[in-house]
């Protein structure tokens, strides 16, 4: 049994896997502000996960956790988790050292990607002996920032050094906004959950959904900004494809639960841009992205398999 373990902003999700990939139990925590608090949550899950299994911690045969922020996935150290309140935690090390288990830690995007893999049958190098298939793969999260992860020959890719995917800071209009990371016109200004909420400043709890809410009744300024959002999802699918191309762009994130008015909207953008040019109209863009399926613990599972590796 390997057991894998998401630690996100706010919530900390775990699965226990077979060897096979099945799930086994899940569970949900609220995850603690600041490098101490971080630590006792993962003490805690993995606590948790013993008890609702009935496996001691220290018999798991690998225990792997997702984490926003700089990973360096052979040290188990992490870093710049802002909003985790994190400067810097040798997370895997000192989890290690509790349980007696081996830990390995993955950035959660990276994580997710493995996880989604895992789900649509294209299989990683740790999961082969869960008979998959090995093809290739990209996990595009759409949250409140704009990454993705890759799968490449069924093994995840980190690059040289470990900043493989992070797509939202391509610049795309040299003369646009000024982004966070110093540059102008990212695409993390126009595709991400920050990008809606500066775009259209609302106070409904969820403002992509009130913002598509809002398009379909018709409002002139919503569709506007809904065009943009999603022109520049499609504008991350591309860049995908064209740089790895890869069978598959998974859309999930917090922004995939916009569900199919997401994907029809994309689709159409892709396909308008088809439309223009026989080459993007060779590569099929529309039948090669698709939503991660909803309530899919997909960094967890990933986690779990990055355990594994």
């Amino acid at each position: 049994m390997r057991l894998g373990i998401d630690i996100g902003g706010t919530k900390t999700a775990a699965v226990a896997i077979t060897g096979a990939g099945g799930i086994v139990d899940q569970v949900r925590v609220p995850t603690g502000f600041g490098a101490t608090a971080v630590m006792d949550t993962a003490v805690q899950t993995v606590r948790r996960m013993s008890e609702i299994t009935g496996i001691d911690a220290g018999s798991f045969e690998s225990i792997g956790i997702g984490i926003p922020g700089a990973v360096d996935s052979a040290t188990g150290r992490v870093e710049h988790a802002v909003n985790l309140g994190l400067g810097g935690l040798d997370l895997g090390p000192r989890l290690a050292e509790v349980f007696g288990a081996p830990v390995r830690v993955e950035n959660d995007v990276k994580a997710a990607a493995l996880g989604a893999s895992l789900l649509l049958g294209t299989g990683t190098g740790a999961g082969a002996d869960a008979g998959i298939g090995l093809t290739s793969m990209a996990y595009l999260n759409l949250g409140t920032g704009l990454a993705a992860g890759l799968v490449l020959g069924g093994e995840l890719w980190r690059g040289s050094g470990g900043i493989a995917g992070e797509i939202g800071h391509l610049p795309v209009d040299p003369r646009g906004e000024q982004c966070a990371c110093g540059q102008r016109g990212c695409l993390e200004l126009v595709a991400s959950g920050s990008a809606i909420a500066r775009l259209w400043p609302t106070d409904a709890a969820l403002p992509a959904r009130d913002l598509f809410d809002a398009a379909d009744r018709g409002d002139d300024r919503a569709v506007e900004v809904r065009q943009t959002f999603v022109d520049g999802v499609a504008a991350a699918v591309r860049v995908l494809v064209l740089t790895t191309d890869v069978e598959t762009v998974v859309v999930g994130g917090g922004l995939s639960a916009l569900g199919d008015r997401l994907l029809i909207g994309v689709r159409a953008t892709l396909a308008r841009r088809a439309a223009q040019s026989p080459f993007i109209a060779s590569l099929r863009l529309p039948d090669r992205v698709r939503l991660l399926p909803a309530g899919f613990p997909a960094a967890a599972v990933g986690a779990a398999l990055v355990g594994m590796s």
